[in-house]
């Protein structure tokens, strides 16, 4: 299910990317095409992708005219064909000329997360795995990114560092161990949050059920000790699963299988966001 965007977000995204990229005015567009003209733009798939960013891109245009709104068949979260005008839309020639960059920009940025998170995912098809993202975004535009995740059909992780106790290496390394810095958590936060401790070996594993935690990332490890990990805790609780465990790093298209195949229930990648390669889009207009 493709997360829902709250629309303010979207348009304080886009008038930033707008401020930066017209600022006084396209001076180019002003000069060479005359006030008044009417054209019509296509967005053109130059390649295969999954859709994510339509709703940024259209917002693009509606903040200079509330009526260039984005003709479209197609949804987020669509595979779109090399070669199809995917989007339409038509208005005066000067203000397509100077928001075509940020709608795209928009539009093959968050395509090309969504089409990267959509190849994990059917990577680990027909398993229970689920694949999720991380914090590793981009400044001012995760809320977007983590919109595209899902668009590609994965999950979205912690959104902020206000939304969920994970105690990693560093924090370990403060509170003394694994045992001390999951009963100081469970102290602090309420009964409604889960504890998630960042685990890099079987020792901090069996530790880590017995403080009591809720999930287990495990950090690093290959697939086969993800496998022992999972057994471990199947061990631990034979009649009711009640502690996930989320492999993480190192993870990639060629290894993702493995490690589905080795019991994680999530597989956490921060190359979706972050690596995730532009998809190639055009935006052709011609007058009306």
């Amino acid at each position: 299910m493709i997360s829902p965007l709250d629309p303010e977000v979207i348009f304080e995204a886009v008038n930033a990317a707008l401020d930066e990229d017209i600022g006084r005015g396209d001076i180019t567009s002003r000069a060479v095409v005359r006030p008044g003209t009417h054209a019509r733009g296509s967005f053109i798939a130059k390649q295969d992708f999954v859709l994510a960013g339509l709703e940024a891109a259209e917002a693009a245009f509606v903040s200079f005219d509330l009526d260039l709104q984005i003709e479209s068949t197609v949804s987020d979260g669509d595979e779109i064909k090399a070669g199809k005008a995917f989007a339409r839309l038509s208005g005066e020639a000067q203000i397509l000329l100077a928001v075509e960059r940020v709608a795209l920009n928009f539009l093959q940025h968050l395509s090309g997360i969504a089409t990267l998170t959509r190849r994990y995912v059917d990577a680990v098809a027909n398993t229970e795995t689920r694949i999720v993202d991380t914090r590793k975004t981009t400044p001012g535009l995760r809320m977007l990114e983590k919109y595209a995740v899902t668009a590609g059909g994965g999950r979205n992780h912690r959104l902020g560092l206000d939304d969920g106790v994970l105690i990693k290496d560093n924090h370990l390394a403060l509170a003394g161990g694994v045992t001390e810095a999951v009963r100081r958590a469970r102290e602090l936060v309420g009964h409604l949050h889960k504890i998630e401790v960042e685990v890099a070996t079987l020792e901090q594993v069996s530790e880590a059920l017995k403080a009591g935690a809720d999930i287990l990332l495990l950090d690093n490890m290959t697939p086969e000790m993800v496998g022992q990990a999972v057994h471990l805790v199947r061990e631990k609780e034979p009649n009711e699963r009640r502690t996930l465990t989320e492999a993480s790093g190192g993870i990639t298209l060629e290894n993702v299988r493995a490690y589905a195949e080795a019991g994680a229930d999530l597989i956490s990648i921060g190359a979706l966001t972050h690596s995730a390669p532009a998809v190639d889009i055009s935006f052709k207009i011609k007058p009306a």
